[in-house]
């Protein structure tokens, strides 16, 4: 964040914003956010924890909370409508390079690259055996617009693509991609690849646990992309270590960073990456400015 300040300092000294700017390494939790309550009028903000108890300590001087991104699942809504707070956020910021992200895992595990790469660089030449996509399924948790764009991505490599979510899925988009719309037990037990691209919600929290890991195919690897408490950490720490699935690609993590003790540090069938599936310039780029447009108008700037 301190990059993004410091290129856009001259945007808010124009319109006569003073910043304050904390040193944050990954989220301010409850307890930052509470040494600077009362002091700001609106807020840029990552994955910081924006609790009832910070609102109502910010309010009423606090007006908007502009979000970096897409997801406000770190935000009370609920309580930011009581205290007449305003959300701001970037609606599709980086569909395209999650989707990516996660297509690139599913070709690492389909055939197997990095492991390859590891035995050549070891000095082994072993040909370790991988497969053809078309030979393969993929069951996408949360068919909303990243999910699109990850069955659009699969079906080009002619991938079965079995989806489920809590809403009905047009029937266009069902006929264009041939999406199977099914039950998640029935997803679970027929996927090569589980791809989570699912809200963080009181429904999907630990959606993936010893139940639903249990469901799933012994050759089954389960990618997350989306919000790391969706998936019961220790449950997928033991699904893995007694083969009950395969592998598991993992961008986010319940705790963040991922604690270095984790055991999931040492699996060889695990990939690993710190919450970076939104990689892109472009993407950036567009947020950069939506993001400060957004708290510009939350703060009744013109513009």
């Amino acid at each position: 964040m301190i990059p993004f300040v410091d290129r856009f300092k001259p945007v808010f000294d124009r319109y006569g914003i003073e910043l304050i700017v904390p040193d944050v390494r990954e989220r301010m939790e409850e307890a930052d956010l509470l040494k600077y309550a009362g002091q700001f009028d609106g807020a840029i903000c990552g994955d910081d924890r924006y609790t009832e108890r910070v609102l109502e300590a910010c309010s009423p001087r606090l007006k908007i909370i502009s979000k970096w991104g897409t997801g406000i699942d770190s935000i009370d809504a609920e309580a930011c409508a009581r205290y007449g707070i305003k959300i701001g956020r970037t609606p599709n910021a980086f569909t395209l390079p999650v989707a990516d992200t996660v297509m690139g895992y599913i070709l690492a595990f389909a055939r197997r690259q990095p492991w390859m790469d590891k035995e050549m660089k070891g000095g082994k030449w072993e040909k370790i055996p991988g497969k053809s996509l078309g030979e393969c399924s993929l069951g996408i948790i949360g068919v909303g617009t990243i999910g699109k764009t990850v069955a659009r991505r699969a079906r080009a490599f002619g991938m079965k693509i079995y989806g489920n979510d809590i809403v009905d899925i047009d029937h266009v988009f069902i006929a264009e991609t041939g999406i199977e719309m099914t039950s998640l037990e029935t997803l679970l037990q027929n996927s090569d690849y589980v791809s989570v691209n699912c809200d963080l919600n009181p429904s999907s929290h630990h959606l993936m646990n010893s139940n639903t890991f249990a469901l799933m195919k012994p050759n089954a690897v389960l990618i997350n992309s989306a919000r790391g408490p969706i998936v019961e950490e220790p449950a997928l720490i033991a699904a893995l270590q007694n083969k009950r699935i395969a592998g598991a690609a993992m961008d986010v993590f319940e705790v963040e960073p991922l604690p270095h003790d984790s055991p999931l540090m040492k699996m060889d069938n695990v990939m690993l990456a710190p919450h970076n599936a939104n990689s892109s310039p472009a993407a950036w780029e567009r947020v950069h400015w939506n993001t400060i447009k957004n708290l510009l108008d939350g703060l009744g700037i013109e513009q």
